[in-house]
């Protein structure tokens, strides 16, 4: 425990997080500091290609194998496995009828890939390694748990699964451009790497510290809103959910064999929510469920969960058990 709490203590004095609070408080004391959308889209343009082009370079060198395939499969059983858990939960601790508990539960299969930018952030600041196609994984884990969710609905309440929903899962933008660097950054490798460098190696950290910035107005301001139609049973979930998939990550990992490194990052996965694709298919597939209650739950409750304790916890416990 006291390993635990020394790590998060450190977190907590990393520039991210304090950028993370420094927007939160600025939201939920009504100071009009914003950042333009399109600033912001930017931003997220820039992290989403930078981390899955170092991503595609890290495969390049290490090569494919074996436990790229079985990880690749393990992401997406758990992407799919997920949401069924967390939908179990809510509807078994919370007032949630069963359309938004099934919207609630898509987000907690797939990803934040924010999530996994910081705890790859955090992973390079203590000199940890991990294995470079976590990236593919990651994207790997964004469309199952949308399914999912929609299968769960489907037991009870209609949802829509139309060539619309198709491509909107599959030709999010996110999925698009991290794929798309991805497979850049294994087509060039080292060379290409070092080329553009300068632009997305050194300022990577300042361009995430602004981006959370954005990210805490905007779970302020969702905390502000949503937090109403909230009790705290249903925040309780969003703190709970977390550690829950962490362990499904961690006993995954091992199974894989993954480095202490891949161990952290398949473990934030699967312990992170998504606020970006899953909502986008959500509006369409599920127009009825509530989004004051998903998204707030997703960005307003565990995503700084994970952000200040998650990412301290999951690295101390992979380090535990792997003797790290």
């Amino acid at each position: 425990m006291a390993d635990i709490l020394a790590l998060a203590a450190d977190n907590l004095i990393s520039p991210i997080v304090l950028c993370f609070a420094l927007g939160l408080f600025a939201a939920l004391a009504r100071s009009d500091l914003s950042i333009p959308e399109a600033v912001a889209k930017g931003l997220s343009i820039y992290l989403l290609f930078a981390i899955g082009f170092k991503g595609g370079v890290s495969v390049a060198a290490h090569g494919v194998d074996l436990t790229l395939g079985l990880s690749l499969i393990a992401g997406i059983i758990l992407s799919a496995l997920l949401p069924i858990v967390a939908f179990a939960l809510l509807r078994s601790i919370t007032q949630l009828d069963r359309l938004n508990a099934a919207a609630v539960a898509g987000h907690y299969g797939s990803i934040s890939i924010v999530t996994f930018v910081a705890a790859t952030s955090v992973l390079e600041s203590s000199g940890i390694a991990a294995e470079g196609y976590m990236v593919a994984v990651a994207a790997a884990m964004e469309a199952p748990a949308i399914l999912s969710a929609l299968w769960l609905i489907s037991r009870g309440e209609s949802g829509r699964m139309d060539a619309n929903l198709w491509r909107e899962i599959m030709l999010n933008g996110s999925i698009v451009l991290l794929v798309g660097a991805f497979i850049i950054g294994g087509v060039t490798g080292e060379e290409g790497l070092k080329e553009i460098s300068s632009f997305i190696v050194e300022p990577f950290k300042g361009v995430l510290c602004l981006f959370l910035l954005d990210m805490g107005l905007v779970a302020g301001r969702g905390l502000a809103k949503g937090g109403k139609l909230l009790g705290w049973s249903s925040i309780a979930f969003g703190v709970l959910m977390p550690p829950i998939g962490a362990a499904f990550g961690l006993a995954a990992a091992l199974a894989l064999g993954l480095s202490l490194g891949g161990t952290v990052l398949m473990m934030t996965l699967t312990a992170s929510a998504s606020y970006i694709a899953v909502p986008a298919a959500m509006r369409v597939a599920l127009p009825e469920a509530n989004p004051s209650i998903y998204l707030t739950l997703s960005l307003g409750v565990t995503f700084p969960f994970n952000l200040v304790l998650g990412i301290p916890l999951y690295l101390a416990v992979a380090s535990a058990v792997s003797g790290g």
